[in-house]
């Protein structure tokens, strides 16, 4: 259960995960040893899972983003386990969800251009013997970037 210092470390930790102990302790009131020893309590405890880097796609050469939907002609758990397979061995998806509705998944990707993206999709997606559809989106603009989440 989380009680509010804990919600208000959380969201402080969210917009700059690189606060150290004794700034934490100073936006929440606390010491410096008090907000580590909860800190390190919410990574144990599994709420936090980790830390990284947002970094900048077209600054690394990943000029096209698209989200990827990708349907199944059969949905056995031997296939599921084929394609998150072969999901978790290309690093141009970045994240990857399955669905309700029409679509079984749902893929974010970033490759470098658009035959990139069409290779990835003809040469890989199609090919898997449990894909019978893909559909992608190509990105235009995130106006938004990924949010915190709610606390």
């Amino acid at each position: 259960m989380l009680d509010e210092m804990d919600i208000r470390l959380l969201a402080a930790l969210q917009k700059n995960a690189h606060l150290t102990a004794q700034e934490l302790g100073e936006l929440l009131h606390l010491s410096p040893s008090q907000a580590g020893r909860r800190r390190q309590k919410l990574e144990g405890d599994g709420i936090i899972t980790g830390y990284n880097a947002r970094l900048d796609p077209t600054r690394l050469g990943l000029a096209i983003q698209a989200f990827v939907q990708v349907q199944l002609g059969t949905h056995g758990p031997e296939q599921s386990r084929e394609f998150a397979r072969l999901v978790s061995t290309r690093p141009e998806i970045t994240s990857a969800w399955t669905l309700t509705g029409e679509a079984d998944y749902l893929l974010r990707v970033y490759c470098a251009d658009l035959a990139a993206l069409n290779r990835l999709i003809h040469e890989v997606l199609l090919p898997h013997r449990a894909v019978t559809r893909v559909q992608s989106q190509i990105v235009m603009d995130q106006f938004k970037q990924d949010a915190p989440l709610p606390m």
